[in-house]
């Protein structure tokens, strides 16, 4: 069976994904090992009728007349942020109108998801559904480990906004049904610091005068959380044809400014969940991070504010602008049924609960921001860097983690380091 004999390059080739934003909040690398231990210690659940909570939510939001059985995978309870709970009142609104409609809903360490479905779907295996972000939507559509949703999604994604569609595709076809769109910001605890730094040397003053206690999410895993300072030094990740150009100027001085802001007090954590929990101890005020965490962060910092990422000396930081989305089981036995389920989960009235209760930038053009936070994490998806779907981006995120953590925890040299990174990355690509 060719998917089976792909199983071993499936795992490792996921594990070149090695930083990327979680759906569910942390940033971690997935693990490299070819076996996941999740299935057998995350919490699997149903969500029948007589245990579901109550739906605050009209009918109409989850069309009714789906029936059959649903086995979904998330990662919603990593990181800081409230997206569990949004999921469970969505799954039982959307139950409650499809009464006939049993979902099975199991919880993988998002440092597990990818590696995990991939080696199961390589073998027939996994659930019908998981959600997650774009991280790695092209590797799974050149791999066939997710489905070809073009026919399936035909005509049933008006009122989708256009980047959250485009960020559905690869090649032109859709893989991936959108839920929302993220990019990350500074969070900041606005009664310790009255003015986020607008600027990267003022950031560097405040870190080093003790106004700003500034943290970050560092080492290898922190390859997407800090992707966006590369713009702001006047760095580039490839050129037109896919090859790597990030040693051709900017990237290297981005993470030499990272390390002046470490020697000037900045804390950089090699585990994002140290990272959430010091800001929300009140330890350090300012980070970067996505607006997964809003509801999290919210609910023990009540001064919480966003700002965008300072901009640098050559401009705007761009961060990294992705799309999560649910993703389908080419092996479910019934495409229909998980399609019609994934655009029940993510329909207007359903999403406004991820808007309201978890912070999401929405992928509906009629849901509506209303919180100041989640609008200001909007403005950073929309001047973002759309994540490409092209296949030499598998091979950024390994690479530039390394790079990163080289620079930030042994002190090597920002440039070599960078140089050697890129080169790696081109040869992988065979560029």
């Amino acid at each position: 069976m060719k998917k089976q004999i792909r199983l071993a390059a499936l795992v490792a080739g996921v594990a070149i994904i090695a930083a990327a934003c979680s759906s569910g909040g942390a940033t971690t690398a997935p693990s490299t090992g070819a076996g996941s231990t999740a299935a057998s210690t995350a919490p699997e659940s149903t969500a029948p009728e007589s245990t579901a909570p109550e739906s605050t939510a009209p009918e109409s939001q989850a069309p009714a007349g789906m029936a059959g059985e649903l086995t979904i995978w998330h990662a919603y309870s990593s990181g800081a942020g409230t997206e569990l709970a949004a999921l469970t009142e969505v799954l039982a609104n959307v139950q409650g109108a499809n009464p006939d409609l049993k979902v099975t809903v199991l919880e993988v360490p998002f440092a597990d998801l990818f590696n995990k479905y991939n080696a199961d779907a390589a073998t027939g295996a996994g659930p019908d559904l998981f959600i997650a972000p774009n991280d790695s939507l092209g590797f799974q559509a050149r791999e066939t480990v997710i489905s070809d949703l073009d026919a399936a999604l035909a005509g049933k994604l008006d009122g989708k906004t256009e980047t959250a569609v485009n960020g559905s595709k690869v090649d032109g076809k859709l893989f991936m049904v959108p839920e929302s769109l993220k990019a990350v910001a500074l969070f900041y605890d606005s009664a310790s610091l009255a003015t986020p730094p607008a600027t990267t040397d003022a950031l560097l003053a405040g870190v080093t005068d003790g106004t700003i206690k500034a943290g970050f999410f560092g080492s290898k895993d922190g390859a997407y959380h800090n992707f966006g300072w590369w713009a702001a030094f006047g760095g580039k990740l490839m050129d037109d044809a896919g090859k790597c150009i990030a040693d051709q100027g900017g990237v290297a001085d981005s993470l030499k400014y990272l390390t002046d802001l470490q020697k000037a007090g900045a804390k950089f954590y090699p585990a994002y969940d140290d990272m959430a929990n010091a800001f929300k101890a009140g330890e350090i005020n300012l980070i970067v991070d996505g607006p997964w965490a809003t509801g999290g962060y919210k609910e023990v910092v009540p001064a919480l504010a966003s700002a965008p990422m300072p901009t640098g000396p050559s401009g705007p930081a761009q961060p990294l602008a992705g799309v999560d989305g649910w993703y389908i089981n080419p092996s479910t036995a019934d495409v229909d049924l998980a399609v019609n389920f994934a655009l029940a989960m993510t329909d207007v009235d359903n999403e406004q609960i991820f808007v309201d209760k978890a912070g999401h930038i929405p992928a509906n053009s009629a849901n509506t921001i209303t919180d100041p936070i989640t609008k200001g994490f909007a403005d950073a998806v929309a001047t973002g860097f759309p994540r490409p779907q092209v296949k030499q981006l598998d091979n950024f995120w390994g690479n530039f983690g390394n790079a990163l953590q080289l620079v930030l925890e042994s002190g090597e040299d920002p440039v070599k380091a960078v140089a050697d990174a890129c080169a790696a990355m081109n040869t992988a690509n065979g560029l």
